[in-house]
């Protein structure tokens, strides 16, 4: 096939603009720092970033979720431990009012500050974290404990009660409870029995073996909330843990995804240099080229 001074001339033009194309495109990633900017350029890369970037999200809604799980446990454990204060000051009370020397109306003011720690541990059940009761079990929208004012009875929520765990995803196919069981702590039994107690202490028929009765009774309450404080420490062990583990897995596929989409700027910038180079020759031989072309025309 003959070439004439034409396809040369439709040759050197095109690859003209095939430099300054290739020149645009590697202006284009040390702007946007990505390989890409349209699937089309690299449909691999593409792929793979779509891949690598559900992983990442996978990743973060986790930890995600295991801070949200954290911030239960950790507003949990500081309750209980109000929890352990208002019934060892409820023990002292007991032991104090079950002494012989107290008078009727010493046992009044006794059975008084029970009823407001009492209350208390009413308020305590009913913590809430973002707007949701972290004691209700899963029926977190509503509160586990309702006191009634006038004889001081307080009613566990059944739902709760019936519904007790509240779990997370931290991982794939991994579940986690986040919250310490209405039944654990919070009961109707220790409720009752601190009525009870501020019964007895306003009843001028009570003795000192009655008072001191209850003392077991509230020793019980107490090991319910330090058996609930062990398996709660041992579970926010466990989260730390995948917490950490979470971390490294972040920085592992978020360095991947990186790998995968963002630009090298050092061999970028000698690409462009290259580019820029070759582009500038380009036009340098394409001009005399078609120049001559254009006097042979007028020739």
């Amino acid at each position: 096939m003959r070439v004439t001074q034409g396809m040369v001339t439709n040759n050197i033009l095109q690859n003209i603009s095939n430099g300054y194309g290739k020149i645009a495109d590697l202006q284009n990633q040390l702007s946007s720092g990505k390989k890409i900017t349209l699937p089309s350029q690299d449909p691999v890369v593409a792929m793979m970033g779509v891949s690598y970037r559900t992983d990442v999200n996978h990743i973060q809604q986790y930890q995600t979720n295991v801070s949200t799980a954290q911030n239960w446990m950790n507003s949990s454990d500081s309750t209980l431990n109000q929890v352990d204060s208002i019934l060892q000051n409820v023990r002292d009370l007991v032991t104090e009012a079950s002494n012989d020397t107290y008078t009727s109306g010493q046992r009044a003011d006794a059975a008084q500050q029970v009823d407001q720690l009492t209350q208390q541990l009413v308020t305590l059940g009913n913590t809430q974290v973002g707007g949701q009761y972290i004691f209700s079990g899963s029926d977190t929208a509503n509160p586990l404990l309702t006191q009634d004012p006038s004889t001081g009875a307080v009613t566990v929520n059944s739902t709760a009660l019936n519904n007790p765990n509240l779990t997370i995803n931290v991982n794939d196919g991994v579940k986690m409870p986040i919250n310490v069981a209405p039944n654990q702590v919070f009961t109707s039994t220790m409720f009752q029995d601190l009525n009870d107690l501020k019964n007895a202490l306003n009843s001028s028929s009570s003795t000192s073996v009655d008072i001191s009765g209850f003392t077991s009774k509230i020793d019980s309450a107490l090991d319910s909330v330090t058996n609930a404080q062990a398996d709660l420490g041992a579970r926010e062990d466990r989260m730390t843990m995948i917490s950490n583990w979470l971390g490294t897995q972040q920085t592992t596929a978020t360095q991947i995804m990186a790998n995968n989409e963002d630009v090298d700027y050092p061999t970028a910038i000698v690409n462009l240099n290259q580019q820029q180079n070759v582009f500038n020759a380009s036009l340098s031989v394409g001009a005399r080229i078609i120049q001559q072309s254009l006097v042979n025309f007028l020739q």
